[in-house]
């Protein structure tokens, strides 16, 4: 019996002896990968924070990936200290990978085409855009979704994939914009005269910009009236508030100097039957 306990107790200690070493192995590989994925993580957020126009958003994935990607390499150390061949479980891990890339493709395409918006960045939150057939101002930029709350308050959520693979329009990127505004004048009236009066409210109003100088040109011979463009710059800001002042103002100036914004009419002409 005791001869059969000693050979019991010589084998834990093999056991032990053999495997013991490498759990500890595997422990301290563990913690200090544990370590230097979180030491990485910060690293590489703080560097991302000295980087221009880096999105809010983009940082902490970025550097969690990062984390994600150190912890995988330790976790296949881990493995490899145990003699796990991990060679096919990464055959294996791959093909799981791709399966599940192919079963998710919407999902990781709008991911991706959330990664670019937020690297790129053809907007950002406040302004207002148009995509194919979305338009409104930007309220979040997430990694799967935008939000955008359209001019008459409505709410719209947008997979990314949808913005960024169409042609966005951003009314906010540039800080001033151009009016082009046209009234028509009667054919009688006095073109010199007309130009005069618009240009001068253009002067007048405080919202338009000195430079680039403002001007009127004749845009158009229409079937009723003489058209008249007017051209201005404003602050995108005041864009809509100096828009409706010039339509108001167009209106009185050219009336106050004389002219007459006519209404659509036609030559009727009748001929005697002779017969």
């Amino acid at each position: 019996m005791d001869k059969e306990v000693q050979e019991v107790v010589d084998q834990v200690i093999e056991i032990v002896t053999i495997y013991g070493i490498d759990v500890i192995g595997a422990l301290a590989i563990l913690i200090l990968g544990w370590m230097i994925a979180g030491w990485i993580r910060s690293a590489v957020d703080k560097s991302l924070i000295k980087v221009p126009n880096m999105d809010g958003t983009l940082r902490p994935f970025l550097s969690n990936l990062v984390r994600w990607i150190v912890l995988a390499f330790v976790i296949v150390a881990v493995l490899n200290q145990f003699g796990v061949e991990t060679t096919s479980m990464i055959a294996v891990i791959g093909a799981a990978g791709l399966a599940i890339g192919l079963a998710l493709q919407g999902t990781l395409s709008n991911v991706a085409s959330g990664v670019m918006l937020l690297i790129l960045r053809p907007f950002k939150v406040g302004d207002f855009i148009s995509a194919g057939s979305l338009s409104g101002t930007v309220v979040e930029i997430g990694l799967f979704t935008s939000e955008l709350k359209t001019g008459d308050g409505v709410y719209i959520m947008a997979p990314n994939s949808q913005i960024w693979n169409t042609t966005i329009t951003n009314f906010s990127r540039n800080s001033i914009r151009r009016i082009d505004i046209v009234v028509g004048v009667a054919y009688d009236d006095d073109l010199d005269v007309a130009q005069k009066a618009l240009q001068s409210l253009m002067d007048g109003q405080a919202l338009v910009l000195k430079n680039p100088a403002s001007e009127t040109m004749i845009k158009s011979l229409g079937d009723s009236s003489v058209n008249i463009n007017m051209r201005c710059w404003v602050n995108t800001a005041d864009y809509w508030d100096a828009f409706w002042a010039l339509n108001k103002g167009a209106k009185a100036a050219v009336e106050s100097a004389g002219c007459s914004i006519p209404f659509p009419q036609r030559d009727v002409h009748l001929f005697e039957d002779k017969k």
